[in-house]
């Protein structure tokens, strides 16, 4: 079974993927693995080829494949070198520590898929717009406080509010 992921759009090759979905705590609540980094926390993919396997081996069959590069992953658990990551949609599978990246990205979330989110000049509600950004755009994150986040991605750069971002944790300082 194969199925290629692109963004957050997934192309199903073979057949369905059942993903696991686990509850998310806040970073700083996290237990620390043997990595001595928390888990759960957040992390982005290295290349645009990424296998995502049943289970922590190579000798797993590779479940799909994600093909964008930067796109945000959250790390469920560890074993030896393999993570087990889930992506925003909550698929969930194993992918080798050295695809990963630990620079910061996010995914524009919405409540619908229509809707656009305000990127704004700076952290303020009544700051000037900047920007609109779609559902399921990836942003490399530069910095979180108060509840916005400071993201830039190709051709935008602003303040948007931490709500509207799958990649960090409700409250969770970046810098």
């Amino acid at each position: 079974m194969i199925l290629a992921r692109s963004g957050a759009v997934a192309v199903i090759v073979g057949g369905l993927f059942a993903a696991s979905v686990c509850t998310t705590v806040a970073a700083k609540d996290a237990a620390l693995a043997s990595s001595g980094l928390p888990i759960p926390r957040y992390v982005s993919l290295k290349s645009d080829h990424v296998n995502v396997r049943a289970g922590p081996t190579k000798d797993n069959d590779v479940a799909w494949v994600y093909t964008r590069s930067g796109l945000p992953v959250e790390i469920t658990a560890e074993y030896e070198n393999w993570r087990r990551v889930r992506d925003s949609e909550g698929a969930e599978g194993w992918v080798y520590h050295s695809l990963l990246s630990g620079r910061r990205t996010a995914v524009v979330t919405m409540k619908s898929k229509d809707g656009l989110a305000p990127l704004r000049e700076n952290p303020d509600s009544t700051a000037e717009v900047t920007a609109r950004l779609q559902a399921g755009v990836v942003a490399q994150v530069k910095k979180c406080t108060s509840n916005w986040c400071h993201v830039a991605g190709n051709g935008f750069d602003g303040w948007i509010e931490q709500q509207r971002l799958w990649g960090v944790y409700a409250d969770e300082k970046v810098d």
